[in-house]
């Protein structure tokens, strides 16, 4: 009954989120984005994929997530290796898509990628596009973070969720603030919540006070990109700050 009431309360915040504001927030409306083929290949690949494995983990995110299915070399982008150690005997399913917000994870789950399975472990990494491909607020963005909760939570009951904070980048002065005050509020918001446990792996990718652009792979790109996605050994490095928390949420041991 909580669940229920909580999703009515969300529905009518996404209608009027507060008085005298009748605006849609789209972070938290489903957008689909079956017109590109490769999204709809991927989409439809993954149904068969998850009908076929029944995953103890999934992870649901964008092309950080997506990421993982990258083989080398050169050795930066050589996921796969760090993937089969970490998660290669867990049973565990990428569902990440280049490019995707708030709102297309939520339309994913809303149709197929979480139906007919029961993973131990849902691990969420979402919003780093809301800043990038469309520029959504710090508001928004936690609106529709807490859309997909929610909507993970009615459909997976039994699935622990191990949300991410939105991770640092250097795209621009408003990203990165905007990016902080996401990651402030989601600590807040889900600080001993029981179904839902919230992880800010930022200190991984800092140095000194300031992000450690070496940790990163868009900067070895030709052209080069500001740093937005980790490399390889970045993402080594969350893996491995996971791991404790995510041992304990799967119930089994380390895989340090």
């Amino acid at each position: 009954m909580r669940r229920w009431l909580a999703l009515l309360f969300m529905i009518g915040l996404l209608l009027h989120p507060v008085a005298g504001d009748t605006r849609t927030i789209l972070a938290a409306v489903p957008i689909s984005r079956m017109d590109l083929p490769w999204w709809r290949t991927r989409h439809e690949a993954k149904l068969r994929e998850l009908a076929a494995s029944k995953p103890e983990l999934i992870f649901l995110g964008d092309s950080i997530t997506q990421d993982w299915q990258r083989s080398g070399p050169p050795q930066w982008q050589d996921f796969a290796p760090v993937w089969r150690h970490f998660y290669g005997d867990r049973h565990a399913v990428n569902l990440g898509f280049k490019g995707d917000t708030t709102a297309s994870l939520l339309w994913r789950i809303r149709n197929g990628e979480v139906t007919g399975i029961a993973p131990k472990v849902a691990v969420v990494l979402i919003g780093a596009n809301n800043l990038g491909r469309v520029h959504w607020s710090a508001e928004d963005t936690v609106f529709g973070i807490d859309a997909i909760i929610s909507e993970l939570h009615r459909r997976l009951p039994a699935t622990k969720i191990l949300l991410l904070a939105v991770l640092p980048s250097d795209r621009s002065a408003w990203i990165t603030e905007t990016t902080a005050k996401i990651d402030a509020t989601l600590a807040v918001r889900y600080k001993g919540d029981p179904l839902v446990t919230y992880l800010d792996p930022t200190a991984v990718f800092m140095h000194n006070g300031k992000l450690n652009r070496d940790l990163f792979l868009d900067p070895r790109l030709t052209p080069p990109d500001p740093p937005l996605h980790p490399s390889a050994q970045g993402q080594a490095l969350m893996a491995k700050a996971m791991e404790p928390t995510l041992a304990a949420m799967l119930g089994d041991r380390p895989h340090l």
